[in-house]
């Protein structure tokens, strides 16, 4: 199997001019990678850390900042773990391996440990959704609260969650030769952040941006180290094409705004640019997988300025090679809708007909079969399929999005 080299990256540029609280933010996943490949012990390591940021914030503005604020902190948080090491009289063993391996002053700008420790939070014996909160605790610096809101659970559940996860990657590998699973697990996690903070599964809000921004700063940073890759280079592109259309997918009530009916002018154009160029390259770079595929679909959504100069038959086309390649059932749910807009509401119809197994009760199948029905003109049957999907979403904006379609049709 093919293996991605990463190279760890210099830590270099000017700390001078930043705020305490954005250094701390950007320092705190190098400083804990560093104190993790060190020590062996994510947990331990973790507390340390933040013993030794808590230290800065109380030092820091009254003595000065340090010439070398990383190299600072790796050395506070190292002693911490030295000395919590000490009081452990159990653990006398690693006490005297921490001690012999201090990291040495000199060393620590060697290396930024932030790819490491991210491609360990998506460790494979990880679930997606372990794997998701201990990357945003311990790479995105959220908090466990933080956390806990978004994914609408209680603080000590997704405390539960967090531990576990730490737990399971005790003596876990630290390398970062990445081969193609374990990227593509990352790349996996990555886009679920992703898309839940596009599109929240549950609550009040329609997107959570923080969510949706730091998948896209974290993907940046795999991209930086693996430029060629072209699945790397296509889950950047999807990002930056899906988020550019942020702001006008919700109205001044927050009530959803469907696609078709979005306000073009209010989308990022310098996110679409940018996400376009990357879209080409990564479509450039064979073998074509499921993020190059879906990169270039987005790309022809937001390269035209009106919804009906859509490029429909493309879109049919990359969606039948993605269905091909993925065998994804929500593939085929929208290969119907770009069917229906390129052959007519029946064509669609006929290709959702197999999906009442695979999708069995899922709103989205509803919500589509709501869709075709009322470009067909049976506007009672669609009627009756958004109510039905109205039942089915935990999302508060799609949900009022939904009854409001089934009333306007009754």
């Amino acid at each position: 199997m093919a293996t991605s080299k990463i190279s760890d990256g210099t830590a270099g540029g000017s700390t001078g001019g930043q705020g305490l609280e954005d250094l701390l933010r950007e320092l705190t996943p190098q400083v804990l990678g560093a104190v993790v490949r060190w020590s062996g012990d994510f947990a331990a390591a973790e507390d340390a850390v933040q013993e030794a940021l808590v230290a800065a914030v109380t030092t820091w503005p009254r003595a000065g900042r340090p010439d070398n604020p990383k190299a600072w902190l790796i050395q506070a948080a190292s002693r911490r773990f030295i000395d919590e090491v000490r009081q452990q009289q159990a653990r006398r063993r690693r006490e005297e391996r921490a001690a012999l391996r201090e990291v040495p002053l000199g060393e620590v700008e060697e290396h930024d440990d932030t790819l490491r420790l991210l491609f360990l939070c998506c460790h494979p014996a990880l679930t997606p959704a372990s794997a998701i909160a201990l990357t945003l605790r311990a790479v995105g610096g959220l908090t466990t609260a933080e956390i806990a809101t978004a994914y609408l659970v209680p603080e000590a559940t997704m405390a539960q969650r967090i531990s576990r996860a730490k737990q399971k990657l005790k003596g876990a590998s630290f390398e970062l030769d990445a081969d193609a699973d374990r990227l593509r697990n990352v790349l996996h996690v990555l886009y679920l952040m992703f898309n839940e903070g596009y599109t929240s599964t549950s609550g009040a809000q329609l997107h959570r941006s923080d969510l949706s921004s730091e998948a896209i700063r974290l993907t940046r940073a795999v991209h930086a180290q693996l430029p060629d890759d072209g699945q790397v280079t296509g889950l950047l592109a999807l990002m930056l094409l899906t988020d550019a259309r942020r702001a006008a997918r919700t109205g001044q009530r927050g009530e959803l705004v469907p696609l078709a009916e979005q306000d073009r002018t209010l989308w990022d154009q310098a996110y679409i640019t940018e996400g376009v160029a990357l879209a080409v390259e990564a479509f450039n770079s064979p073998p074509l997988g499921e993020y190059q595929l879906q990169a270039a679909i987005a790309a022809l959504h937001d390269e035209v300025a009106r919804a009906e100069d859509t490029d429909w038959p493309q879109i049919l086309a990359l969606y039948g090679l993605l269905e091909d390649l993925s065998g994804n059932p929500m593939v085929k749910l929208n290969r119907a809708i770009a069917a229906a807009m390129v052959d007519g509401p029946d064509a669609g119809l006929k290709l959702l007909e197999p999906l009442d197994d695979e999708l069995a009760g899922h709103y989205r199948l509803d919500a589509t079969r709501g869709h075709l029905y009322e470009m067909r003109g049976d506007h009672e049957t669609a009627a009756g399929h958004f109510r039905a999907a109205a039942r089915g979403t935990t999302s508060t904006p799609e949900r009022d999005y939904l009854l409001a379609k089934a009333g306007a049709l009754s």
